[in-house]
């Protein structure tokens, strides 16, 4: 049976763990992806949205853990490069 993954609350207790565990150990279906954005963001656009789809988007977005305008941007990323996603 594989281990639980231990709580790490500084990020040098996680250090610590990835240099001296042996992963292959640990139950590790529960995680999901994380996508991090390294890219500046130096353009804005307004868009004018109707108040139910500004709402289910927010809601979709904190289902998802993240802040909706970057829902807003993945989905738009998804949409112009869907091999990348």
């Amino acid at each position: 049976m594989k281990k639980k993954l231990p709580i790490l609350t500084t990020d040098k207790e996680a250090e610590d763990f990835i240099d001296n565990a042996d992963l292959t150990d640990y139950d590790l279906s529960g995680l999901t992806p994380v996508r991090f954005e390294f890219q500046p963001k130096e353009r804005s656009i307004t868009m004018r949205l109707s108040e139910p789809l500004l709402e289910a988007i927010k809601e979709e977005a904190r289902h998802s853990g993240i802040p909706y305008q970057r829902f807003i941007r993945q989905a738009l990323e998804k949409a112009v490069h869907p091999k990348n996603s």
